[in-house]
């Protein structure tokens, strides 16, 4: 099973405007936001982390713990 440390999430302020952007959020608190989420249902495709949630998608980095972007799931 793939372990994330969520105490290590971070993201840039270029990630935290995409972020925003892709899923519609109107808060300034992005990684925080992302850590409210259950980190059950990950996948680990090469270098990226993919967590699912039921609502969206978010791609980890996983040497950095770096939230790189956010989906809305279709």
């Amino acid at each position: 099973m793939t372990k994330i440390d969520v105490n290590k999430l971070h993201t840039t302020e270029l990630g935290k405007e995409r972020i925003k952007r892709n899923i519609g959020l109107d808060i300034d608190e992005v990684v925080a936001w992302c850590k409210q989420d259950s980190f059950n249902n990950i996948e680990r495709k090469g270098k990226n982390w993919y967590v699912y949630s039921e609502d969206f998608v978010l791609t980890i980095n996983t040497k950095s713990h770096t939230i790189i972007t956010a989906h809305k799931r279709n």
